[in-house]
């Protein structure tokens, strides 16, 4: 059991309002935590406001923490959700499909250009808000469709387009001859 929890006892010393150990959970899951508010949210002082934010419920909450899976499943939960609420506050709105997209086979992969982590994480940084919330919440932190429509108040179907959209919008700006990324 202590492995599939390998920070149990810090979460415990944490709840009895240990400082040392939450700076410690702070320390193990700040960075990590850091990096999805700014994917998320493509400004640095809104990922931290999030980030502090985030934690200060986690610390608030970590009672409620039944080690019924990892906590860093659950920090993660709540760092995206104060993130997407900081969205929604934001009144982000969502265009609807007006016309159906199907990505072509071949579509998302080829050419004769080289790319590197860098490169397409300022590219996913140049996407419009809609079209970089979507995608990143599907292809890096492993939602699907249906709960990106949930936790964003669109439908499965806007959520998808927005995929659709953000990968030909992340394909047009990596192949451009102005990209100084390559």
């Amino acid at each position: 059991m202590e492995n599939s929890h390998p920070h149990r006892a810090i979460v415990e010393l944490c709840k009895q309002g240990d400082r040392k150990a939450q700076f410690e959970l702070y320390r193990l899951y700040s960075r990590a935590m850091y990096n999805i508010c700014l994917r998320l949210l493509n400004d640095a002082q809104y990922a931290e406001d999030a980030l502090q934010h985030a934690f200060v419920d986690i610390f608030s909450k970590l009672d409620t923490f039944r080690h019924e899976s990892s906590v860093g499943a659950w920090i993660k939960r709540i760092t995206i959700n104060h993130c997407i609420n900081f969205i929604k506050k934001k009144r982000l709105t969502f265009s609807e499909l007006q016309e159906h997209h199907t990505p072509e086979d071949g579509e998302c992969g080829g050419g004769d250009y080289a790319l590197n982590v860098d490169a397409i994480q300022k590219a996913i940084f140049m996407l419009p808000e809609g079209y970089r919330v979507v995608f990143s919440l599907y292809a890096m932190e492993g939602y699907d469709h249906e709960e990106i429509g949930q936790i964003l108040g669109v439908t499965e179907a806007t959520s998808k387009s927005q995929y659709s959209r953000a990968k030909a919008k992340l394909r047009e700006i990596l192949r451009s001859p102005q990209n100084v990324f390559v």
